[in-house]
């Protein structure tokens, strides 16, 4: 590998763990509740919401300092994928005023995450290349 591969999937890790950290501090301040109601009309129980915290603030963590990486972006691409549908779903299909999918950022994050999950952390991360989850 290179070392322009290291630094590429450093800037990877680093875009995807620092937005989706950003929603996560934002559900700090907020709460969650808004999220345990949709979980509920949907017939789950609201308590199910705490686990936004693991997807947008631990596992955000985990990807930006490259421990645990591979599982950490599986857990945000999850998350990613609740959050389609629980509130993006009628967006799915739709094309936006300027002419991009309606849901870009849902999507770039979820596929960037799915990205670092396959890629893993490489060197430039707290856990280099030498474990299987980085």
């Amino acid at each position: 590998m290179t070392r322009s591969d290291d630094t590429g999937k450093l800037v990877l890790r680093l875009a995807l763990g620092i937005l989706i950290l950003l929603h996560g501090v934002a559900k700090i301040s907020a709460g969650v509740s808004g999220v345990g109601g949709m979980l509920a009309s949907h017939g789950l129980p609201s308590a199910l919401a705490y686990l936004v915290y693991v997807g947008e603030i631990v596992a955000p963590v985990l990807v930006i300092v490259g421990i645990y990486t591979r599982p950490a972006a599986w857990i945000i691409a999850i998350n990613m994928v609740v959050a389609l549908w629980l509130v993006h779903m009628k967006d799915l299909f739709t094309i936006g005023k300027n002419g991009g999918w309606a849901l870009e950022l849902q999507g770039m994050f979820l596929f960037a995450a799915i990205a670092v999950a396959l890629l893993g952390a490489g060197r430039l991360s707290v856990g280099g290349s030498s474990g299987k989850y980085n």
